[in-house]
């Protein structure tokens, strides 16, 4: 009976619906009129009467054949004007500011949904961004992402609700969010106010963590997030489990956490979590068999790539997966993390934690920063990635070496030649 409530008043829909079959009719009697058929005089010989004195004469093609033209012309567009009154109306209610950019909105979405299936697996800042480049391509996106940060308001809203740890998975909410720019950068805000108990919560972390509490689910408040924030795709944690991340040191010692490990200052030989028998996230391994392209970062390499490697049944998705496998080396040393690391030591570290070949491909920078911003990550101490190349080669990879930065106030991937680096390999 809903349907019936479009016949209400103040619906502004009934003229325009109305005028629709006045187009159609028009069109009727234009084809009769242009084909000759008499069946006007079939039915009442009065009616050809009624013809002749509007000075339509049906054995005259000169005189009906361009008003029958006239006649189906007015009634095509009577019908256009009107279907699109109808749906200009109703857009005007549900979403007032697509109202004059509804066709290249469809014509955008409809091209997207057609793009490839590209599956990325990571964390942290390095991923969102090369999800900003990606989505520009294609809405079938799925960002699988590690849920082992215990720092800031990630770790607090871990301890204090119980919780998986929402900051990376908002940050690729917010890469993949189609939302106006006010509400991406409101659920960006991080709150500061001096001792006050929010002081250091990003809003989108605190919303996440609200709708855990109501849906009573991680998984399905990452989801209804999803929908406010409109994105282009999928974003889903490697596991709804509880782990912890845990590093053995150069010097033999055991680090626990994602913060105590980055905190030691030790090289890290390996890193392990606990459970070790986490189970993934069935949506996630699905999304891998069905992907053209499997992309394993950018990202912290210890801290936000390789746990979700260590989810099982990951690793073997990716290794048994058809798709085009492509590891984004990063652009910069982190400290306390992959200190002096070469281009081929990121690559080997990931390899020999997944124990087997995941990847064919691997992007690497070649641009070099200005010297003025690489002093700036020296006093941090961190430094550019050497790309050694050669030495990738010799490990049976394939390096893609280009330039990759966007260079402005830090050094970043770009995300559209990242992109564009992705797409060309997977075509």
């Amino acid at each position: 009976m809903s349907s019936f409530k479009w016949l209400y008043p103040g619906m502004r829909v009934k003229r325009w619906l109305l005028l629709v079959p006045v187009g159609a009719f028009a069109i009727v009697v234009g084809v009769v009129l242009l084909a000759n058929i008499k069946v006007f005089e079939y039915l009442n010989g009065a009616a050809s009467i009624a013809f002749i004195k509007f000075g339509i004469h049906l054995d005259r093609p000169s005189t009906y054949v361009p008003i029958s033209l006239v006649l189906i012309i007015f009634g095509l567009a009577l019908i256009f004007i009107s279907l699109r009154q109808v749906v200009r109306s109703i857009v005007s209610v549900v979403d007032p500011s697509a109202r004059n950019k509804l066709a290249e909105m469809v014509f955008q979405k409809r091209s997207l949904a057609q793009g490839k299936r590209i599956v990325v697996i990571g964390g942290g800042t390095g991923l969102s961004t090369m999800l900003r480049g990606l989505k520009q391509y294609t809405s079938n996106i799925c960002a699988v992402v590690t849920v082992t940060d215990d720092g800031g308001s990630s770790g607090v809203l871990q301890r204090e609700l119980g919780m998986l740890p929402p900051g990376d998975i908002r940050n690729c909410l917010v890469a993949l969010a189609d939302a106006e720019p006010l509400m991406t950068e409101l659920f960006q805000y991080r709150f500061d106010a001096g001792s006050s108990s929010l002081q250091g919560h990003s809003f989108g972390n605190l919303l996440i963590a609200a709708m855990t509490s109501i849906t009573g689910d991680f998984e399905k408040a990452v989801k209804e997030t999803s929908n406010i924030l409109a994105i282009r795709g999928r974003v889903l944690p490697s596991t709804v489990e509880r782990v912890t991340l845990h590093a053995e040191l150069a010097d033999g010692t055991i680090a626990d956490g994602e913060t105590n490990i980055v905190k030691s200052g030790q090289p890290i030989k390996h890193v392990f979590i606990t459970p070790a028998d986490a189970q993934p996230l069935e949506e996630a391994l699905h999304a891998i068999r069905l992907a053209d392209a499997v992309v394993i970062g950018p990202g912290s390499v210890y801290t936000s790539i390789i746990p979700n490697l260590l989810v099982k049944g990951i690793a073997d998705a990716i290794a048994d997966s058809d798709a085009t496998k492509i590891y984004v080396c990063n652009v910069m040393t982190q400290p306390g993390e992959t200190d002096g690391y070469s281009a081929s030591k990121h690559v080997e570290a990931v390899a020999d934690h997944a124990e087997r070949r995941i990847f064919s491909y691997v992007l690497v920078n070649k641009q070099v920063p200005s010297e003025e911003l690489l002093a700036k990550y020296r006093e941090q101490g961190a430094e550019l990635v050497m790309p050694d190349v050669d030495k990738i080669r010799e490990m049976g990879y394939r390096p893609v070496v280009g330039d990759y930065i966007s260079e402005t106030e830090v050094v970043r991937h770009n995300p559209d030649s990242l992109a564009e680096a992705i797409l060309r390999l997977i075509y």
